[in-house]
């Protein structure tokens, strides 16, 4: 999870800071970097758009119907909610969004297990990824 933001309602400014978010914690952005979402009116506007456009990068959208298109976000937030928000209750919602945001960026980014890439978290992936990249590149030179 690069980029996430929370707020009492789901608005496309809200998926807009989420989006930068990612967006700046990324840094440098690969040519083919695309952002998939469902056909909410948050990801469709031309708001989004317009960001997308700015910061290089395409949007997809699922197909009406069929939730196996967005089944990595559908995955996260079943996972969110059944291992973390479930199990507590804060005061307030400032205290529910730094909760939430230790949880996504020190369990699980880090720390957490996934399945669906060998065990490992996704910080730990990511890391062997990029260093197989180099490794290939220094092979190639």
């Amino acid at each position: 999870m690069l980029g996430w933001a929370m707020d009492a309602t789901h608005t496309t400014d809200l998926v807009e800071r989420a989006l930068r978010m990612a967006h700046t914690l990324r840094g440098e952005v690969p040519d083919d970097l695309v952002f998939h979402a469902d056909r909410g009116t948050q990801f469709t506007s031309e708001q989004l758009y317009q960001v997308c456009q700015e910061l290089h990068i395409d949007q997809s959208v699922g197909r009406t119907g069929v939730c196996f298109d967005n089944a990595m976000a559908e995955s996260f937030w079943s996972t969110l909610k059944t291992e973390f928000y479930d199990r507590r209750k804060w005061v307030t919602r400032n205290e529910a969004r730094r909760e939430v945001a230790r949880w996504i960026e020190i369990f699980y980014n880090r720390q957490r297990r996934h399945s669906s890439i060998g065990y490992q978290s996704p910080v730990d992936f990511e890391n062997a990824y990029h260093q197989a990249d180099v490794t290939v590149l220094e092979n190639v030179a």
